[in-house]
């Protein structure tokens, strides 16, 4: 027998011991890839770290003079690493009485016991990410830090601490949709979300890891990328006139139990919005802005949108004030439709200019369809020359589209002409209608209506805006003069007498329109509801504000324009007016106060002027948020108090104040103050709250 070779043996042996390891590789590859695939992978899942966003803190939106519209406040959610190595059990059971009580006594939650119980169990269960409360407010977590086992720190004590931002606005629903808000899978709304790039700053980057559950928890105290906080944007708005509009407008639709109306206050020669309020009815009879009208809500205008015709024929030298229009007897047909005036009987032949003031139907139809109807177009082209079919680019989202249409259009009739001279088969937002009456009061000069003054960064201005121009001229000189007349006629002699002022004079025009019904059109008198509406500007000899008041759907059978939307317009331009110092002069100032039988005073002190009051047993009332120095408003009755904030960096405003008072807030803020005249500051050569730089110069003018 021959004997094997011990060299191969060893070697068999060898490449056997090699085979069996080579199976149980392969073995173990098909183990881990196949047979337990699903469990490694959760495991690769859960053990994976990834650099996250951490949001900055979002920017702050401020009124015209300084006072906080919208800001962020931090809010914290806090957790607990239980298995920290640092914390050994003899740390953990020696403390975790005093934390359990220190927890209770904070959050007021649960007793003791229970938080005991509650961290010995999520101990016992190795929890790494334990929650120990959500919404945490900064003092809250400063405290909580102190706490035992806590004020070890992330490391030794097992404390997380993540930082949310939640929004508010102090004064909470004023002007609430304007300002706005943004929302993940919702369409931002407001300045919110027109300036979500500005506001909301660059995000951060934390190193975390995510463990059982899906949770992702951070492996640093700190972040690896620390966020850059958004900008800040200052507005046009002013908060005592906001105010003013929603309470007055809210009054009116109570009255007439309306659906929904809409009030915007703009700055003449700007185009700043001063105030701008929509109110919706809820089902509980309440109301609340609930939508923003002013901006997009495009309807039939009615009679605001005759100064448009009036313009237009009157500067294609087609009539004239003093020219005779026939309104017949308040009824006339046009192809197979009868047209009315509102006024039974008519007004019989009266005077472009009286026509305009009485608002007669029939007249303006007449004017346009005689005079237009051979070219329609013209009368299109007219309009839509001044800029009408245009968008006004506003940057809030939303803003509805005029609707001028063209003699191509489909729905071009025989009765289209005369329809559109009153404000039907066209369609306008609010704030469309009062931009081009606040054209006419700018003497011709048509700007964009704006909410944002500037954007700023840590008190410094990044990006400042300033009034855009639409339309440079509208019209000729001559052309606004005789709407100017026109205007004020409304007021002095025609349907808004009711409006007229003993101290200063109002431009507008009333309207009244017809809202059909999505369904039954026209048809149904019974289904057709109104839109009350008055625009204008004041003091119509030097105009410094535009106004237009629309209110939907009266429903106690009162809806004349005059009457439902003129009260609202003529309270806020009474308020204004009276704190408005600059559009007063001397003679008129004196007069008031010689008919107001409660004494009027200056802006001044708060706690002076309510010393005062109090010791004259003056009746008065606090208005607006809290603040050191107060403006004041006489009324008949009362005097209203409104109390406002003087920021650091901001220009404060002096106006209506003695010179003591003026001089002291002024200096201490750090401006060199330069004096002209005796007596109260009537005007101030820098606006209230723009930034300013430190030893700057401010004139202000005393009456």
């Amino acid at each position: 027998m021959k004997q094997s070779n011990p060299i191969f043996k060893r070697s068999m042996a060898i490449f056997g011991l090699l085979a069996l390891f080579a199976c149980a590789i392969v073995f173990k590859i098909f183990q881990i890839q196949v047979l337990e695939g699903t469990k490694w992978k959760e495991k690769a899942k859960s053990q994976s770290a990834a650099y996250k966003n951490i949001d900055a803190v979002r920017g702050n939106i401020y009124a015209d003079d300084g006072s906080l519209l919208a800001t962020s406040v931090p809010i914290y959610e806090v957790r607990m690493d239980l298995k920290t190595e640092a914390l050994t059990d003899e740390i953990f059971e020696a403390n975790v009485d005093s934390l359990a009580e220190s927890l209770s006594g904070l959050f007021k939650d649960r007793t003791p016991f229970e938080w005991k119980i509650r961290l010995t169990e999520a101990r016992e269960r190795g929890d790494r990410y334990h929650l120990i409360q959500r919404k945490v407010r900064y003092n809250e977590l400063k405290a909580l830090r102190q706490f035992p086992i806590f004020k070890r720190g992330r490391y030794k004590g097992g404390l997380i601490y993540l930082q949310q931002n939640k929004r508010e606005k102090p004064f909470k629903v004023l002007a609430a949709r304007t300002i706005g808000y943004t929302r993940e899978g919702i369409k931002p709304v407001g300045l919110e979300g027109a300036y979500n790039k500005e506001l909301s700053g660059v995000s951060g980057k934390r190193l975390m890891q995510k463990i059982a559950g899906g949770v992702w928890m951070p492996l640093n105290d700190e972040n690896e990328i620390e966020p850059i906080d958004g900008a800040d944007l200052y507005t046009t708005l002013d908060i005592n006139i906001q105010d003013v509009a929603e309470k007055a407008l809210e009054r009116q639709l109570s009255m007439h139990q309306a659906d929904h109306g809409c009030v915007v206050l703009m700055e003449v020669e700007t185009g700043e919005v001063k105030a701008i309020a929509n109110l919706s009815r809820t089902k509980r009879g309440e109301y609340y802005e609930i939508y923003n009208y002013a901006v997009g809500e495009s309807t039939e205008p009615g009679s605001t949108f005759k100064l448009a015709p009036y313009m237009a024929a009157i500067e294609d030298g087609y009539i004239d004030l003093t020219d005779s229009i026939d309104t017949e007897r308040g009824k006339f047909k046009f192809y197979d439709t009868y047209m009315y005036d509102s006024h039974e009987g008519g007004f019989g032949k009266i005077s472009v200019q009286r026509a305009f003031e009485v608002s007669s139907n029939i007249a303006v139809a007449k004017i346009i369809n005689e005079n237009y109807g051979k070219n329609p177009q013209a009368f299109i082209d007219h309009l839509y020359k001044i800029g009408l079919n245009t968008p006004l680019g506003l940057e809030i989202y939303g803003e509805g589209s005029p609707q001028i249409k063209s003699t191509s259009s489909k729905s071009w009739s025989g009765i289209t002409l005369p329809w559109m001279s009153h404000g039907y088969e066209v369609a306008m937002t609010p704030l469309q209608i009062l931009t081009l009456y606040n054209a006419v009061g700018n003497n011709g000069r048509m700007v964009k209506p704006r909410f944002v003054r500037e954007v700023g960064r840590m008190g410094k201005v990044q990006k400042e805006f300033e009034p855009s121009v639409l339309n440079e001229k509208i019209c000729s000189d001559r052309t606004l003069t005789k709407l100017k007349a026109m205007l004020e006629g409304v007021v002095e002699n025609g349907t808004a007498r009711n409006l007229k002022n003993a101290h200063f004079k109002i431009a507008g025009k009333t309207g009244t329109a017809q809202i059909a019904n999505d369904k039954y059109g026209y048809k149904y008198k019974s289904k057709v509801s109104y839109q009350a509406s008055f625009v204008g500007y004041f003091p119509a000899e030097k105009p410094k504000y535009s106004c237009i008041v629309v209110v939907n759907a009266p429903s106690r059978n009162v809806y004349y324009g005059n009457l439902v939307a003129g009260p609202i317009f003529k309270e806020i331009a009474d308020k204004v007016y009276a704190t408005s110092i600059d559009i007063h002069d001397e003679i008129q100032s004196v007069d008031i106060a010689g008919r107001i039988k409660i004494p009027v005073s200056k802006n001044s002190y708060t706690k002076d002027l309510e010393t005062v009051f109090n010791s004259l047993n003056i009746p008065y009332v606090l208005r607006s948020a809290d603040g050191t120095w107060a403006r004041t408003i006489t009324q008949a009755e009362e005097v209203e108090v409104y109390r406002q904030k003087v920021l650091s960096g901001m220009v404060p405003n002096v106006q209506g104040m003695n010179i003591q008072d003026a001089l002291f807030i002024l200096e201490n803020h750090g401006l060199q103050v330069e004096i002209q005249g005796s007596g109260m500051v009537k005007k101030q050569s820098l606006k209230a709250g723009q930034k300013f730089n430190q030893g700057q110069h401010i004139r202000i003018e005393l009456s």
